[in-house]
């Protein structure tokens, strides 16, 4: 029965992120927004919620010491799989490509976009790491540094919308247009921007509940299972939620939108190190050892590599990012080894 509500909220939670990535596409396309606005903000946040939910639930919610070990499980495991598992995906996307004879083997970016999405990101990633282990049980150091982590968040955005870049187009009609294109009801420009942000209002609200749902499914199932609910939530939880980043990121990359494609990643990353950390720094002891601490070492480590090819050569060879793949299943044998 437990593992029934875990695939019903997990279903539910997937279906709201791309409900709302929807929305926001949409809703980006009618303002004439660049592809690094859409893809770097608007769609990065949007398939972001699910695994942001859910940790703000399990702390802020669900509470009790096996609440914040899910919630702080859930904050480190979402940029681990962003660098590890979704940038995978994205080179995997580029070579299966290549091999179709759709392209060259190479990745399409904006070089400028990404090493300022990799060097906020490493930046705030790096101070939520490192500073609370030099002033461990700080109850002061971790509330300066959640402010500086938001106001960090403040800055990428500001210089996000002010960037050059290409203007985007959504790839699917908004689904609450649709009953009135069956209709055949003309909508204004006015009237879709409205419901593109209703879609992506509703779509929250539902994605809450489901959220509160896959928290205490997850408690119980890691229960059963005799695992830490910490280690169960760094692995299982954003795997799961992060599907719609993952899938979106695949088919632009399939599409040649590589731009779209990292965006969502790269501008998930940057998020998930500012908004989700700065819950776990206010309301958590934010204690990071053992796997969690290896996990964030292996997330930084591989964003440096990425920063310093960008800064220096202008480019990712889709094969380097195949070492990102190579990374999450070390990640799962330490785990298995030593959980």
């Amino acid at each position: 029965m437990i593992l029934l509500e875990a695939v019903l909220a997990l279903s539910i939670i997937l279906i709201c992120a791309e409900i709302f990535t929807n929305g926001v596409e949409v809703f980006g396309e009618n303002l004439s927004l660049s592809q690094a606005v859409v893809g770097s903000i608007l769609a990065a946040i949007g398939t972001a919620l699910p695994e942001t939910i859910i940790p703000m639930v399990a702390i802020l919610l669900y509470k009790g010491e096996t609440g914040a070990h899910i919630g702080v499980g859930a904050i480190l495991g979402a940029p681990f799989m962003l660098v590890t598992a979704g940038l995978f995906l994205v080179g995997l996307g580029v070579i299966i490509t290549y091999l179709q004879g759709k392209r060259p083997l190479q990745v399409y970016l904006e070089p400028h976009t990404f090493i300022r999405d990799f060097s906020f990101f490493l930046l705030s990633y790096s101070l939520a790491i490192f500073i609370p282990l030099l002033f461990p049980n700080s109850s002061v150091v971790n509330y300066v540094l959640a402010i500086i982590l938001l106001l960090n968040y403040t800055v990428y955005l500001y210089l996000t919308f002010r960037s050059e870049s290409l203007e985007v187009e959504a790839y699917k009609d908004l689904y609450l247009e649709k009953p009135f294109k069956w209709l055949k009801i003309e909508l204004s420009k006015k009237h879709t921007i409205v419901l593109a942000l209703l879609q992506a209002f509703l779509a929250i609200l539902i994605m809450i509940k489901g959220a509160h749902l896959f928290v205490h499914a997850l408690e119980v199932l890691s229960k059963k299972l005799g695992l830490s609910p910490l280690l169960f939530a760094l692995l299982v939880a954003p795997l799961a939620t992060e599907l719609p980043e993952k899938f979106n990121s695949l088919l632009w990359t399939l599409r040649g939108k590589d731009v779209l494609a990292l965006g969502n990643m790269t501008g998930a990353m940057v998020f998930q190190s500012t908004f989700p950390v700065s819950v776990g720094l206010l309301f958590t002891d934010w204690q990071i050892k053992g796997l969690a601490l290896i996990s964030a070492l292996m997330t930084l480590s591989l964003g440096f590599v990425y920063i310093i090819f960008l800064i220096f050569l202008k480019k990712l060879p889709p094969n380097l990012l195949l070492l990102s793949g190579l990374t999450y299943f070390l990640y799962i044998l330490l785990v298995l080894l030593y959980s």
